[in-house]
């Protein structure tokens, strides 16, 4: 099944109502998320925990790396520019961080508070080559906005 994320945001926005603490909309977001699509083998939040970290959130799937420099990986480099990325091929992407030898492809968003400001990425990986489009960047964008927007 892929996601439908007129119903996920619909589902999310229900339980996260007046919630604000990060950690718990972080927490209900992966669940509800990973669940929504067979695609997704292992869906979680890194936080922005100091200058150019990122340390692991709430997760779904298996163990997931603990810290992640700004620098590596494909969460690095959406924290870093501030951009979705959308990798087909893990093994093409110069520096990926093999936190599961499973993983064939990913999507990371960065996930900002009303302020503007970075407070982590969500990371969705895939055993599947190029399992993420853009069609997954706009509907998980939508669903980030909308949960993490009110904050700060």
């Amino acid at each position: 099944m892929r996601a439908d994320y007129t119903t996920l945001a619909a589902t999310v926005a229900a339980l996260t109502e007046g919630e604000t603490d990060a950690v718990s909309l972080m927490a209900t977001v992966a669940c509800e998320v990973h669940h929504a699509d067979d695609r997704f083998d292992w869906t979680g939040f890194y936080r922005v925990t100091e200058p150019g970290l990122l340390k692991i959130g709430p997760y779904q799937g298996g163990h997931g790396c603990l810290v992640i420099p700004f620098d590596r990986g494909v969460c690095g480099a959406a924290a870093r520019t501030g951009q979705v990325q959308i990798v087909p091929d893990v093994e093409a992407f110069p520096g990926h961080i093999a936190c599961s030898s499973s993983t064939r492809s990913e999507i990371v968003l960065p996930v900002h508070d009303r302020q503007g400001r970075l407070i982590g990425v969500l990371d969705i990986d895939s055993d599947l080559p190029a399992a993420f489009d853009d069609t997954d960047a706009r509907g998980l964008e939508a669903i980030l906005t909308a949960t993490f927007g009110r904050l700060g």
